[in-house]
């Protein structure tokens, strides 16, 4: 049977905010910590204790909201999500269902197109089972850990669509400072869903897809699923309303569970926490830190600095490499040069260290100077290349690094000539083609000489000792 069917794709993205502390607890929590060392007894929700909002985690989650245009409520409340796991010791969730702090908002996904969002909500991280040949074990760290669920309505029907979508969202949140958006530390989990059905008919039965560690693999798990519901479907079978877990070793989903209804959980308001109260100062402060989003700053590159586009798209993926960049700028370095030298130079010294440009032993000022010294003809590119590696191992200056390897560009025609000869030698071919106007074979000629003097030698000087040399006569 040919059915014609179209997905239906969602995602729910939980995203931890980037506080000190915990959402109802001071525990302090950070990943990487030794299992159950940071845990209170809010976490656990022992007797007698009473969780207290967390006001930083608050103030980010608003600006959240703000940076995905959403409508931040005036009043919302937190609600207990009710299920049975090991990880979840109070046997609940403090969660948002009914009046989350943020309805709608939206995503872009690039060409001008949006995913609009059903609604982010605020609640607090489960426990992390860790599973072993001993057993599962239980790591309570990440209990009560501060989050923002964001969802998405229906809206996309493409799984590049959503891969689109998780690349664009993690921008944004990273350049406002909510959270670093971590895959791997898990600061950022996502599940979709993925349901199909005829063009314009009533949405099919949605099945969820979990364990999806990168946002290549939800594209995948998304592919994958469209593939097997249409084999289900066009087979005259019906898709089962379950949750299925990606398995990336064998590229595709299993069954994990049948899918939970919202009265599964049992929700109802949280009697220990009083409405969520968001003011207009909270709002006004919010706004006022949001600072440039992602696609101002493109914009602004393009038109301040005119810069061609992968310039842009290269210096925009992280905040803190545009303000790396505008800094070398502001020193004084001409936009286009400072830009080809972070791309091609300064990012590759940055990413073997395994840290950001501000971490580096070099400063914007430092590559100004050595992007002025180019400029005046003391380094040529090679000779350049190697000071830089000499400034980022020692955090010197340029002018040290020309110092401790000698690397002045030499111009005198004593030192040359001697060169020029040898290459004249080595290469008659070439130095019979410049004679008779050909040009291009000077090239090869400077290269023999640029070796010899591992790049020193200044090219003006060079070609022009070269060209009175081959004319002359050896």
């Amino acid at each position: 049977m040919h059915l014609n069917l179209e997905p239906t794709i969602g995602l729910e993205v939980h995203v931890q905010l980037a506080t000190r502390t915990k959402l109802f607890s001071p525990a302090a929590y950070a990943a990487g910590a030794p299992p159950n060392t940071r845990v209170h007894a809010i976490d656990l929700g022992l007797p007698g204790t009473l969780p207290a909002m967390n006001e930083k985690a608050l103030a980010l989650a608003v600006r959240a909201a703000l940076a995905l245009d959403g409508v931040v409520q005036a009043s919302s409340r937190f609600a207990r999500k009710h299920y049975f796991y090991p990880d979840l010791p109070k046997g609940y969730q403090i969660s948002q269902y009914e009046e989350p702090y943020c309805q709608g908002g939206r995503v872009p996904l690039g060409d001008g197109r949006f995913c609009t969002l059903q609604r982010i909500h605020l609640e607090e991280d489960a426990g992390k089972l860790v599973h072993t040949d001993a057993g599962t074990l239980v790591d309570l760290d990440r209990s009560g850990a501060p989050l923002i669920e964001i969802v998405s309505l229906p809206h996309l029907h493409d799984p590049a669509d959503a891969h689109a979508f998780l690349v664009n969202l993690r921008e944004i949140l990273r350049f406002c400072g909510v959270s670093d958006c971590d895959m791997e530390l898990g600061t950022l989990r996502c599940d979709a869903n993925v349901s199909l059905a005829a063009a314009g008919a009533k949405l099919g039965t949605k099945v969820e897809i979990k364990n999806l560690n990168s946002f290549k693999m939800v594209q995948r798990s998304l592919e994958y699923e469209v593939r097997r519901q249409t084999a289900v479907l066009s087979a005259g079978g019906r898709v089962a309303q379950e949750t299925r877990l990606w398995n990336d070793e064998q590229a595709e989903t299993r069954p994990m569970r049948s899918k939970e209804f919202a009265e599964d959980y049992r929700y109802f308001p949280d009697p220990d926490l009083p409405p969520l109260r968001v003011t207009p100062d909270l709002l006004a402060a919010q706004q006022a830190q949001l600072g440039e989003l992602p696609s101002a700053r493109r914009e602004r590159y393009a038109i301040q600095f005119a810069l061609p586009p992968y310039d842009v798209e290269v210096l925009t993926q992280e905040k803190s490499t545009g303000d790396w960049f505008e800094l070398v700028v502001a020193a004084g370095a001409e936009p286009k040069s400072a830009s080809n030298w972070i791309m091609s130079d300064v990012q590759k010294h940055a990413r073997a260290r395994g840290c950001s440009l501000f971490q580096l032993q070099l400063t914007p000022l430092a590559l100004w100077e050595l992007l002025r010294t180019i400029a005046r003809g003391t380094l040529t590119a090679t000779t350049a290349r190697q000071a830089l590696q000499h400034m980022v191992d020692h955090g010197t200056g340029v002018e040290t690094a020309i110092t401790a390897l000698s690397l002045s560009r030499i111009v005198d025609e004593a030192t040359l000539d001697p060169l020029i000869l040898a290459a004249i030698s080595a290469l008659p071919a070439a130095a019979r083609d410049v004679r008779d106007g050909k040009l291009k074979a000077l090239d090869a000629m400077k290269g023999h000489v640029m070796r010899a003097t591992k790049g020193k030698a200044d090219p003006s000087r060079l070609e022009e000792l070269l060209l009175a040399r081959i004319h002359k006569g050896v």
